[in-house]
């Protein structure tokens, strides 16, 4: 992978939420939880974000987060309507908390949306902006949704976007194919947790 230069770069874990990928969240039917340990995702980005903080890397959390009921969440695609439906990711519950481990600190930045983008009606370019950023690099949950949705953004925004294959994950292997290895070969570079890493210089603890 070619070099990344950490005072220009910033690490996004997205939607690493219980409702989203942990047994026992709104969505654990899914099948995402199973895949989330498949691919050791917490831990790798765990690992991501332990080595971006040693190397002044920014570590920008984007959350979902809708308020009691989901007022004001347009009901206009499935997902909205599940969220809803679910009961998910309400501001203050369990299920919006982000997974054990992958809890903001110090430091670090958090960001709030209410769509599958990043970007989207949020803080987040302007953020990034502001710290400098012009590499983006992107973990979380769902690769074929909102991974691949904020890369493509980025992408059009100006930004050098770098997915990571294993610090990322959905509700199975064929939609993680599909969207790294097909839909985003074009907007995105993908790597592992590791070898972005050591793009940037540092190691990642086993």
């Amino acid at each position: 992978m070619e070099r990344i230069d950490p005072k220009a770069a910033a690490l996004v874990i997205q939607d690493m939420q219980n409702d989203v990928i942990i047994e026992g969240g709104a969505f654990a039917e899914s099948g995402a939880p199973a895949h989330a340990i498949a691919q050791n995702a917490v831990e790798n980005v765990k690992g991501l974000a332990a080595a971006c903080r040693g190397t002044g890397v920014p570590v920008i959390h984007v959350w979902y987060i809708v308020e009691a009921g989901a007022p004001g969440l347009k009901q206009n695609a499935p997902l909205f309507q599940g969220v809803k439906e679910a009961n998910a990711l309400v501001r203050g519950s369990w299920g919006a908390a982000p997974a054990d481990g992958l809890e903001a600190q110090e430091g670090d930045h958090v960001v709030e949306k209410m769509r599958m983008n990043g970007f989207y009606d949020t803080r987040l370019d302007i953020l990034l902006r502001g710290l400098g950023a012009e590499t983006l690099i992107i973990t979380g949950a769902w690769t074929n949704m909102s991974i691949e949705h904020t890369a493509r953004h980025a992408a059009d925004a100006g930004y050098r976007a770098v997915v990571a294959s294993d610090g990322t994950s959905t509700t199975g292997d064929e939609w993680q194919n599909a969207a790294l290895n097909y839909a985003m070969q074009n907007v995105a570079t993908v790597g592992t947790c590791a070898e972005i890493a050591e793009a940037l210089g540092v190691t990642v603890n086993a």
